[in-house]
């Protein structure tokens, strides 16, 4: 399943748009929870045309920057919109890390360093947790924002605290010696 097909016929689903601004939309509103390269979109656009799940319904030009094509969703693309959803819905996920590659390895690494790479790793996740709350907080503050985006915001943050603190207690067997 693409999310990258979801994302694009969900927010299609409610108005033509162009893929700026579907670029923007998904960048400002979806950035810390999916990550859609920006090239993906119009390659996605491209792809969903050819299959019936969207019309170009005009072409824009302002100034000197390139024409920009709008798209509509087709009644195919609505419905292939409610199957994605569907499906994805029914879809227990396996997550899989690549640090958990890197820990059945560590061994390899002086203590040292591997604590180095927890520590940093331990800082990261801090930083993407405060950046995570203070964006949440700006965007349950507009009116456009739908409620259910809370949802999404405190999946995302659960995660990231529960892997924190898997993090702080690695940390902490390792530097006990109880891990290698």
């Amino acid at each position: 399943m693409s999310t990258t097909r979801l994302v694009l016929l969900g927010l299609l689903r409610r108005q033509p748009l162009h893929g700026y601004e579907l670029k923007h939309i998904i960048e400002e509103h979806m950035g810390d929870w999916t990550s859609i390269a920006f090239g993906s979109i119009y390659f996605a656009l491209g792809k969903l045309e050819e299959e019936g799940m969207l019309d170009k319904v005009a072409t824009e030009k302002q100034g000197n920057r390139p024409s920009r094509s709008v798209y509509q969703l087709t009644e195919t693309g609505r419905d292939e919109f409610l199957r994605l959803l569907r499906e994805t819905w029914r879809t227990t996920e396996r997550q899989y890390y690549d640090l958990d590659v890197a820990i059945a390895f560590m061994e390899a690494l002086p203590v040292d360093e591997v604590i180095g790479y927890l520590r940093g790793r331990i800082t990261g996740l801090e930083q993407t947790l405060v950046h995570m709350e203070a964006h949440e907080k700006e965007q349950m503050s507009r009116n456009e924002v739908p409620a259910a985006a809370q949802m999404v915001f405190e999946h995302s943050r659960l995660h990231m605290q529960a892997e924190l603190t898997w993090l702080q207690d690695l940390l902490g067997k390792v530097k006990q010696g109880s891990i290698p």
